[in-house]
């Protein structure tokens, strides 16, 4: 059964990073399912570390836009917005090149708080970041849209 609340186009969806980080960095969310959204990022100059790794903040910001993006999809923008209140990671392996996917999945939707875990894999499937993402649900007056 569908968790989302909105329509979700990717066109669409992808349209809300102009002009952000996640359109520096060269996310874009490429598919999802009934309750899971997946999307990937480049491993290049603009998501590396010194060492030529790629940036555990990076591994982040991918993680942390898969889950706040999933979350506002469970809910009607009219009404109440979700805002990022924790995020941890768990950076178990080191990518050079390439492009890494993440995949967030649904651990809790309430009525205050939404908890989603993004898993980040390389081109080869194996894990280089687990994440875990708390979003606190707010009334959607409390935030002026861009």
């Amino acid at each position: 059964m569908a968790i989302w609340k909105q329509d979700i186009s990717l066109e669409r969806i992808n349209g809300w990073s102009v002009n952000t980080m996640m359109e520096t960095l060269g996310i874009r969310i490429t598919e999802f399912g009934d309750d899971w959204l997946r999307g990937t990022m480049p491993v290049d100059h603009r998501t590396h570390q010194p060492y030529g790794l790629l940036h555990g903040g990076a591994s982040v910001v991918l993680a942390e836009t898969l889950g706040s993006t999933a979350a506002m999809l469970t809910l009607d923008p009219a009404q109440e917005v979700a805002v990022g209140l924790d995020i941890n990671a768990n950076h178990v392996r080191g990518v050079r090149s390439g492009t890494v996917t993440g995949t967030a999945r649904m651990v809790h939707i309430g009525r205050t708080t939404q908890v989603w875990e993004i898993r980040i894999e390389s081109e080869a499937g194996e894990l280089v970041c687990i994440s875990r993402l708390t979003m606190a649900v707010i009334p959607s007056r409390v935030v002026a849209p861009r």
